[in-house]
């Protein structure tokens, strides 16, 4: 019979550590790994957005835009209805450093006018002159901020007795620059305003159909539907159209931030819906219901930050579409009207297209509505990438 034993020094070496093993001793993690696993969500978001560039730096001029609308009346040099009425519709006067070869600082030219009898058009020409120093830190056009604090300095006025129209005049002299400052205040907080309304209508309505599902998930559904079969753009002026001629321009104000969050709705809370009719049959949403859990507090307490990325990127996406919704409402001559100064509202100066080839300058409020709608759109990109980082 074969002897199967082995013998102490045929034995395979043990690579088994026998030391007792403990995690949390630092010389044996990887600190890059241990930084990385015992960070939370919101860290990982912010290393993964970090990497974005586009929408980083498209996040920090959506700061800027929102900061300087504190600061609207200090960064106008004119006031929003001051009216330059030896300058109509005078162009751009664009900004210099040196005079003959000497450096004077920023200053303008002045203008010279005369009027083209064969073309009734007005023509400028700088006068180099003219040199007019451009004044900072300075008194002018008296304001009250947000209609409550009183105050007349800017951040850079005009010298005395010269003009500075950085973007030109519209047809009645009033500087393009400062109303341009004025409008982004309306256009931009329509939009959050906007989006709050949306939000709140979307996620409880959404949410309700998604956790009770049954007859409450069928009449919201049918509801989505029948305002989703309308044009949108056509409800949208239908709406406006209908909103009194004898309101103020706060009450017309709010009713079209009010229309707009009425209508955008759907599709968020179609989205909501969805997300709960998947989450409500997990654990952790179970245990909370058998532990006497509200519907209200399961909603709002476990399944929606569930999802809170989501939210955040869909948020990005539906600023710009409220931005875009009161530019063309104003724009046709339905949403806000004079004296509210917004991007769509100085737009309507550009409707005739005769003006627009003589003046040109009268398009130049499209451009802060494509900048903005597009750091909105690279912003939500990138937080929707971040929003799983784990991928």
């Amino acid at each position: 019979m074969t002897d199967t034993r082995v013998n102490e020094t045929d034995k395979l070496p043990h690579y088994v550590r026998r030391e007792t093993f403990d995690p949390y001793d630092g010389e044996k993690l990887d600190p890059k790994l241990e930084r990385y696993y015992m960070a939370t969500q919101w860290r990982l978001m912010w290393w993964k957005l970090k990497r974005h560039k586009l929408a980083l730096w498209s996040g920090v001029l959506l700061v800027f835009l929102y900061v300087s609308i504190l600061f609207s009346e200090m960064i106008a040099p004119y006031g929003v209805g001051t009216r330059n009425i030896d300058h109509i519709y005078a162009p751009p006067q664009a900004v210099h450093l040196f005079h003959e070869g000497r450096f004077v600082g920023p200053f303008v030219y002045g203008f010279d006018y005369k009027l083209d009898l064969d073309t009734l058009k007005r023509e400028y020409t700088p006068d180099p002159t003219k040199v007019q120093p451009l004044r900072f830190f300075c008194k002018g056009d008296s304001w009250e901020w947000m209609g409550l604090v009183p105050g007349s300095w800017h951040f850079v006025c005009a010298a005395e007795g010269g003009t500075f129209f950085l973007l030109g005049t519209d047809r009645l002299g009033r500087d393009m620059f400062s109303r341009l400052a004025y409008g982004t205040r309306i256009s931009l907080t329509i939009g959050l305003i906007g989006v709050m309304v949306k939000f709140v209508l979307g996620i409880v309505l959404g949410g309700l159909a998604g956790y009770y599902g049954g007859w409450v998930d069928m009449v919201i559904q049918r509801m989505i539907e029948i305002i989703r079969s309308f044009p949108e753009l056509p409800l949208w002026m239908a709406l406006s159209a209908a909103l009194p001629v004898s309101w103020s321009p706060i009450y017309i104000y709010f009713g079209i931030t009010l229309i707009l969050g009425l209508i955008g709705w759907t599709g968020l809370g179609r989205a909501v819906r969805s997300k709960l009719l998947a989450l409500r049959e997990e654990d952790f949403c179970t245990a909370a219901t058998l532990m006497g859990a509200s519907p209200k507090r399961v909603i709002f307490r476990h399944l929606v930050p569930s999802f809170m990325s989501h939210l955040i990127a869909s948020a990005t996406l539906a600023i710009p579409t409220m931005i875009l919704g009161e530019t063309a409402l104003s724009f046709l001559g339905l949403g806000l009207r004079p004296p509210i100064t917004s991007w769509g509202v100085l737009l309507t100066e550009a409707q005739n297209i005769n003006v627009v080839a003589l003046y040109p300058w009268l398009l130049l409020p499209v451009v802060p509505v494509i900048v903005t709608v597009l750091a909105f759109n690279f912003l939500g990109d990138g937080l929707r990438d971040a929003a799983d980082p784990y991928k």
